[in-house]
């Protein structure tokens, strides 16, 4: 396993070969970040067997029950309604169990109120453009002009409705957004689309390093390696 964290972080290009990590020293996302990822990722898999205990290390780090939730409703978006419906179960039953024991888990706030004047296409256009790096709102892509329904609704939806809950930040909303990625199939264009979100909204390469790590240590070496690969390109792309 150390030689394969250590090859993991070798292939992002972000650290040298005399600067690589030990095996499991994860140091530039916290606790409550790995856990985000574990949590998201065992959702999008429907592997409710290894997201029952992801909940709890995510809970004892610190994260509330809302925002738990908050990351399994989000999680709909990616992998539908059964899957996060099915994590939300695990999660009932998870806090029962943990009241059962003696444990009060902090419920947390709850998402703000919405301006009645809210826009939702234009603040979900903005948030998109936001986490494509872009100052400007581009025109459509060949995709949006051949099904414009569906760029509504992953406007008006997905980076309005969803995003604009400030239970969680943006920069959360991205990192389960790639662990989830990451965990599915078939979505590598999706996924390399997210790398770059995810450092658009301020994640360092040190700590998508330490994104890939987590995926090998905790998730799945073939998960990581294809990640690791994916976010190469992008920091080559960014000039990284």
């Amino acid at each position: 396993m150390k030689n394969f964290l250590a090859a993991i972080a070798l292939m992002t290009g972000i650290v040298s070969a005399s600067q690589s990590k030990a095996e499991g020293e994860i140091t530039a996302l916290d606790t409550r970040q790995q856990s985000i990822i574990t949590i998201a990722a065992f959702t999008a898999s429907g592997d409710i067997d290894r997201l029952t205990p992801a909940l709890n290390a995510g809970l004892d780090a610190g994260l509330t029950v809302n925002e738990v939730k908050e990351i399994l409703v989000q999680m709909y978006a990616y992998a539908g309604f059964p899957r996060s419906l099915s994590a939300m179960f695990a999660l009932m039953n998870t806090l029962e169990e943990r009241k059962a024991t003696g444990i009060n888990d902090e419920i947390g706030k709850d998402a703000g109120p919405i301006p009645d004047n809210f826009d939702r296409d234009a603040y979900g256009a903005r948030v998109r453009a936001n986490l494509s790096g872009l100052d400007d709102i581009p025109p459509p892509a060949a995709w949006q002009e051949f099904s414009p329904i569906i760029d509504t609704f992953l406007k008006e939806h997905l980076f309005a409705d969803i995003f604009v809950r400030d239970v969680l930040d943006h920069q959360q909303r991205e990192l389960a957004t790639i662990a989830a990625l990451a965990n599915m199939t078939g979505t590598a264009g999706q996924l390399r689309y997210h790398l770059g979100a995810a450092m658009n909204t301020g994640l360092s390469k040190a700590q998508m390093s330490d994104f890939v790590l987590v995926l090998g240590a905790q998730v799945g070496s073939q998960q990581a390696e294809d990640t690791a690969s994916l976010l190469a390109e992008v920091l080559k792309a960014r000039g990284q």
